[in-house]
């Protein structure tokens, strides 16, 4: 019943990470990884490359479910990226699903464990919630009359009459699978990005792919050259980086400068409505930032020994950044320069999709582009084209209607 293509890769898909913060995490190699890629897209838009790229649909759905069959036991089950946990919470029946959450997620869970057991699904699947019937609802849009749901942060709306909204209102459910895992344990599986396709009569069964446009949204000859412009300032700052970025690719817990760099800037993006700030100010606030992080920690410890080990670090990672402050510059112009390139491609990306896409505004509905599109690379794995500005902002701030677990 279902078919699957996808891209092989080691890791789990419990967490994607911005693609620019691919230079953090991986250092020099990431923004080579980060380089190459908006690179082959690029040449997709501008029809000039003949290979597939390895890219879907990123829905703003919520909560992740995993469903399927257990290798370990035959039994069909479904969850959340709890299955993965080192105590999991695997659900087989509705009193499990009622023992291990609670509220929304629950009842969702056993929408999900209801009607997704009826496909015939014979892998462990995982996809993004988009609604049950009674989170469907209807709108008036620009004059024309919509069903409407929203799983997370954007609203998705169709056309009553079309035929996809007449397939939404009969569904008991709507459902993407974009990750299908192999494996003979559910500890040890593997992930395949990808998609999913199948019919079902009570599921709506969204699909996740991205067709290789080839110049169906092509770039002129002038946003090519903007876009080289980019993409060339990118390779001198990485350049110019890639001592410090390599250093601290090296160092991932929470108290390293890298790990600290990402958190900054979620916080700016979350903080923010006048977009992203030059590039001399970002270097000040990050520096500020960490140093009252750190002096922060420091006044939580209540002995001199607990407080000690900050004391050092921050009288040894604060001399470390004064002093390469030239590198955590162009690090952090790689890093914006990066997530501008990757915005300008997802603006050309979003310009053909079958369902529209809003932000809800106390004055109504804004249009707003998709969530983005997940990036695959046989070697470093996946990572996510999202305009951090547009929508990761607007989904730190919204009140969620689903509760984690």
């Amino acid at each position: 019943m279902f078919s699957f293509k996808g891209f092989i890769t080691r890791e789990k898909n419990t967490h994607l990470e911005h693609l620019e913060d691919d230079i953090i995490n991986r250092g020099s190699k990431g923004g080579d990884n980060a380089i190459n890629f908006l690179v082959s897209v690029r040449n997709m838009l501008a029809g000039s490359t003949g290979k597939k790229v390895n890219m879907t649909v990123k829905w703003d759905g919520a909560p992740a479910i995993i469903c399927g069959i257990n290798p370990e036991n035959g039994k069909f089950f479904v969850g959340t990226k709890s299955v993965f946990n080192v105590s999991p919470k695997v659900n087989y029946t509705v009193s499990d699903v009622r023992r291990n959450h609670s509220g929304d997620l629950a009842d969702k869970l056993i929408i999900a464990l209801t009607e997704l057991s009826r496909l015939g699904i014979k892998d462990v699947l995982q996809g993004d919630f988009l609604f049950s019937q009674s989170d469907l609802k209807t709108a008036n849009i620009d004059g024309e009359n919509m069903i409407t749901f929203t799983p997370n942060t954007i609203t998705y709306a169709v056309p009553v009459d079309s035929d996809i909204g007449k397939r939404i209102a009969r569904s008991k459910m709507g459902i993407v699978f974009h990750t299908k895992y192999s494996g003979k344990t559910l500890s040890t599986m593997t992930a395949s990005f990808g998609t999913v396709k199948g019919n079902a009569r009570n599921v709506f069964l969204a699909s996740a792919s991205y067709k290789d446009l080839s110049g169906s949204a092509k770039l002129t000859k002038g946003e090519l050259s903007m876009f080289d412009n980019r993409i060339n300032m990118a390779k001198g700052s990485l350049y110019k980086a890639k001592s410090i970025l390599d250093i601290m690719a090296k160092e991932n817990d929470s108290l390293s400068i890298g790990y600290r760099l990402k958190t900054f800037f979620n916080s700016f993006i979350r903080n923010t409505d006048s977009g992203m700030a030059k590039v001399n100010q970002l270097v000040d606030m990050f520096l500020s930032y960490y140093e009252n992080f750190l002096k922060t920690e420091i006044d939580a410890r209540k002995t001199d020994s607990g407080k000690q080990k900050y004391r050092d670090l921050l009288k040894n990672n604060m001399a470390f950044l004064n002093k390469n402050k030239t590198s955590l510059y162009f690090a952090i112009a790689s890093h914006v320069t990066l997530g501008n390139a990757k915005n300008f491609l997802i603006s050309k990306l979003s310009e053909i999709q079958s369902i529209g896409h809003f932000l809800r505004t106390p004055n109504g509905y804004r249009v707003t582009a998709p969530e983005g599109f997940v990036a695959v690379d046989r070697a470093a794995g996946a990572v996510k084209l999202v305009d951090r500005m547009e929508f990761s902002r607007a989904n730190f701030t919204a009140e969620k209607d689903w509760v984690k677990g």
